[in-house]
């Protein structure tokens, strides 16, 4: 089968690293939208649809939020596949009926994750993981019907409703990436947490981390999947 066209949702107002984290990890020719720019797919001719993380928060009034809201969950409904990364994680659950909320305080650095093993997207990942987080806004109830397959100690950590994913952590972070996000929340977290953090981002943590990139494989062969059955019916 070719490979599966995907509609990247670029949801970061710098754009340049999260595109190519994104371009590295997933098997399938993107077609890539700025969000923040006001740029959406004209209509959903894709086999499937990614977005990505976002310093913004899904409950902000802003144009361009409501916007990838009212594509995504239409791309949704009309039965693409979807896998949604941080703030793509939030906004999919948010559109389908969950609740996304601010959590007071940031999750930030390599964080260990428990998954259930119920979950394909996570096939062949050890039940306790090591990922990268960025975040203080988290799913406080997944949507309705979905499956909660990841948590830790700050609540859902990946969810399933039918066809649609969502991850809070980040699996597409290369180090350079980690240590740039981290640099970046100086202005929010203090001196003493930040050196933490980036002492924490080795190779070895990141070796460890990579693991999880395996849910990239398992999104492709899932949209693969799909689009032959809707080929076969």
């Amino acid at each position: 089968m070719d490979r599966p066209r995907l509609a990247l949702l670029n949801a970061a107002h710098e754009q340049p690293d999260t595109r190519q984290n994104f371009e590295r990890e997933l098997d399938a020719d993107l077609d890539v939208f700025h969000c923040p720019s006001g740029e959406f797919p004209d209509g959903f001719q894709y086999d499937g649809v990614v977005i990505t993380g976002s310093s913004a928060s899904v409950y902000w009034d802003e144009e361009w939020i409501g916007a990838t809201k009212v594509w995504v969950g239409d791309a949704i409904r009309a039965g693409l596949p979807a896998l949604g990364v941080c703030f793509g994680h939030q906004l999919v659950a948010d559109v389908m009926g969950g609740s996304v909320k601010g959590m007071g305080e940031y999750e930030l650095g390599y964080q260990t994750v428990n998954q259930d093993g119920s979950n394909r997207l996570l096939d062949e990942v050890d039940e306790t993981m090591t990922v990268f987080m960025s975040h203080s806004d988290h799913v406080t109830d997944a949507p309705p019907g979905a499956t909660v397959f990841a948590r830790n100690e700050y609540g859902i950590q990946g969810f399933r409703n039918g066809h649609a994913f969502g991850v809070q952590f980040h699996p597409e972070y290369d180090m350079e990436t980690a240590e740039t996000i981290t640099r970046g929340k100086s202005d929010q977290l203090t001196a003493e947490r930040i050196e933490r953090v980036l002492d924490e981002i080795t190779v070895e943590n990141y070796a460890e981390a990579r693991e999880v990139t395996t849910l990239f494989d398992n999104f492709v062969a899932f949209v693969n999947e799909t689009q032959r059955k809707r080929i076969e019916q």
